[in-house]
């Protein structure tokens, strides 16, 4: 029974009221067409993370596409700033150790600069950039021995009534929106007041405040190179610096994205190491456990709220995806996460409210411009964003699964939706959020995702499924390798498809172990009502199908062991034989997708006969000469024949190629007859030129 079969179903007159949902499921999936394994393995390695990568390591033919992505950063755990006290005087003990590590930059001089002549500065920033420490260092530097930290007030006139003392003032995260704007009279009424007490104040705003002409700096704090020198080199002397600059651990800390925070940790753990503390091997395992911390710290803060908590998990499903998509879905699983928190109160989107540069500081992500690979064509200018750090999205949405088991219902049901996409690029990131699900807890993920998925009536769903074994088997999740030879040799129809078509898309990676258990499955008895490969195209069993669409995928992505296992059960299975045949066949139709169309399995068989591998070529015309010769398969044979002198019209190499194959083929006379009559149609009735140089040199006339 094929896919559109078991999704079609036929309902009782009387049943209608009841299964109305489930018809227009059904009724959706017919929608979806049954889509290709060479198709469908694009898909998968032009949409999926990196880890499927290793899908491509050894495809000789597969158009890859898909977004491709540059740097890497990483980030380390812990508070970026100390919590502002809430009123009063802010400790000295805290300004002289800030002080003695603290590195000053143009941002700061600038800032200095106005202090200095204007009494007021407002420092923009992003959160964890350190601004508040470079408002301390701003009072220091200007000689201020007393320093108070002031309450973000009801109103901003109310803060002349604050600065009536000698001091220096610091007022953190000050809210300044559209709806509450900073007007420039009482700014000056402001600073007519520090003029008057001789007082100093730095108030530090978020990058989106709307100041509108209200001067301001832009607050960019030092490299990381010159942060994490000022933390290292007042303990270990400047001597040392060199050495400590040239360590792997440090070099690759100095590569990735730091809060300054994180940069102070880890020059703890660099001048432990170099009094001998710690291990390099612990200095360099650091990182991970960081960002752990910064993943809690997301999760289980109060800041952010909830609907940027499900953005940062959209991110990690869509690391490295299109914005938009991550910041529409994000919002579907924000109503999903308000739904299971406030049962009772409707959840609130503003349309218009969320900053792109906001969220993506939030979740030390970067945006960047990249070019999408789709059925069209490429598309240029697509904004994407991705961590900075490659292990946050997996540390995330483990943490998400495993630690707050409270979200699971809405994130499994969220995934379940994205797989239920029309696009491409979503139903792929469903399978590998599921597969990074896997890795955290196996069991679970297989319960709410994967199973149901497999043994959904809905056809595309038994590929989402696949997908998902495939990358959760390219994690090294054990006992996937099990699930899928079980599934493959056992008696439930769409889990045999699911495992069949992951196998085909993991060929590539475990050939051997794939053409073993797809073996194990020719063998096994066909299902009731289906018989053996027929002679149309329309009337293959739909099992016999998938298992020739995963050889074909093998013989594609692997080539020559494929193709001498193949070519060796060919003569000696008489079971394997008509799928081997099949798949070869449908490899044949293949193009390679470039301008050229040319096809790969006769390039293929060209470069082996000009010399790269002569048993390959024997195999490849051994394989054409079974399928010429075979009853089922020899009309559509012919086809492709016919369809590769058409191309060769337009394409030397193509003729080339043909020339040859054809010149090993034409050694029995029945061949040497069916291949004349080939040519001699085709140069009378399509006109073909390709046709008559052939014919006359391989002395056909």
């Amino acid at each position: 029974m094929s896919p559109d079969a078991a999704a079609a179903g036929t309902t009782k007159p009387s049943e209608e009221p009841a299964q109305d949902g489930e018809r227009k499921q059904e009724e959706s999936a017919e929608e979806q067409p049954r889509q290709e394994a060479w198709a469908a393995r694009r898909d998968l390695i032009a949409h999926g993370p990196d880890f499927v990568s290793t899908l491509v390591a050894r495809d000789q033919f597969g158009q890859t596409g898909g977004y491709h992505y540059g740097d890497q950063h990483f980030h380390l755990g812990g508070r970026a700033e100390p919590p502002p006290t809430l009123s009063g005087p802010i400790p000295r003990a805290e300004v002289d150790e800030l002080a003695g590590v603290f590195q000053g930059c143009a941002s700061f001089d600038e800032a200095l600069n106005r202090l200095r002549n204007e009494r007021l500065v407002i420092l923009s920033g992003g959160r964890e950039t350190g601004r508040r420490s470079a408002a301390l260092m701003l009072l220091r530097r200007l000689g201020v021995d007393i320093m108070r930290s002031l309450i973000p007030p009801a109103s901003f006139p109310a803060l002349s009534e604050q600065v009536d003392t000698p001091a220096g003032y610091v007022l953190c995260d000050l809210v300044i929106s559209r709806n509450r704007p900073l007007v420039e009279a009482e700014l000056l009424v402001l600073r007519e007041q520090l003029q008057r007490s001789r007082a100093h104040l730095v108030i530090t705003v978020e990058p989106s405040a709307a100041l509108g002409g209200i001067p301001s700096v832009r607050w960019q704090p030092p490299s990381a190179e010159d942060m994490l020198h000022a933390h290292v080199t007042p303990a270990t002397g400047e001597a040392v610096w060199p050495d400590l600059r040239a360590l792997a651990p440090v070099e690759t800390f100095l590569t990735q994205y730091h809060r300054p925070e994180e940069i102070k940790q880890f020059a703890l753990q660099l001048i432990a190491h170099h009094r001998g503390e710690i291990a390099e091997a612990e200095l360099a395992a650091w990182g991970e456990t960081a960002v752990r911390t910064q993943v809690s710290r997301w999760l289980t803060e109060t800041k952010p709220d909830l609907r940027d908590k499900a953005f940062l998990v959209s991110l990690g499903v869509f690391d490295k995806a299109p914005y938009a998509v991550t910041a529409e879905l994000s919002d579907s699983l924000f109503v999903l996460l308000h739904t299971l928190q406030e049962p009772g109160l409707p959840p609130r989107i503003p349309v218009f409210g969320s900053s792109r540069e906001d969220r993506l500081r939030l979740a030390h992500a970067d945006g960047y411009l990249t070019t999408e690979v789709t059925e069209w064509g490429p598309l240029t200018g697509r904004f994407c964003a991705r961590f900075r750090d490659e292990r946050t999205a997996p540390l995330l949405l483990e943490e998400v699964w495993n630690l707050h088991p409270s979200a699971r219902p809405a994130l499994g049901e969220w995934i379940r939706e994205l797989a239920d996409d029309r696009r491409p690029l979503v139903r792929t990131r469903a399978a590998s959020a599921a597969a990074l699900l896997a890795k955290a807890d196996l069991s679970s993920a297989m319960a709410h995702l994967i199973e149901p998925w497999a043994d959904g009536r809905q056809p595309h769903t038994w590929l989402t499924a696949a997908n998902a074994l495939t990358m959760t088997e390219l994690l090294d999740v054990p006992a996937v390798s099990r699930i899928l030879h079980d599934w493959c040799t056992g008696e439930v129809e769409s889990r045999r498809w699911t495992a069949i078509r992951a196998y085909g898309l993991l060929g590539p990676v475990h050939h051997e172990k794939t053409l073993a258990a797809l073996v194990d499955a020719m063998h096994r008895p066909p299902p009731a009502g289906e018989s053996e490969i027929g002679a149309e195209d329309d009337e293959v069993p739909e099992e016999a199908r998938q298992l020739a669409d995963a050889l074909e995928l093998l013989l594609l992505a692997v080539r020559e062991p494929v193709l001498t296992a193949l070519a060796e059960l060919l003569t000696t299975d008489r079971v394997v034989r008509p799928h081997a045949l099949l798949a070869f066949l449908q490899a044949c139709k293949q193009t390679n997708g470039d301008d050229s169309d040319r096809p790969p399995v006769l390039d293929w068989y060209a470069r082996a006969a000009a010399g790269e591998d002569q048993a390959a070529a024997r195999h490849l015309v051994a394989f054409w000469d079974a399928l010429l010769t075979d009853q089922t398969h020899n009309r559509m044979a012919l086809g492709v024949l016919r369809s590769w002198v058409r191309g060769a019209d337009s394409d030397p190499e193509t003729e080339s190629a043909l020339a040859s194959l054809l010149g090993a083929l034409v050694t029995t006379p029945t061949n040497r007859r069916r291949v004349s009559h080939l040519l001699d149609t085709e140069s009378r009735r399509s006109r073909s030129p390709a046709a008559v140089r052939l014919s006359k040199s391989l002395s056909l006339d």
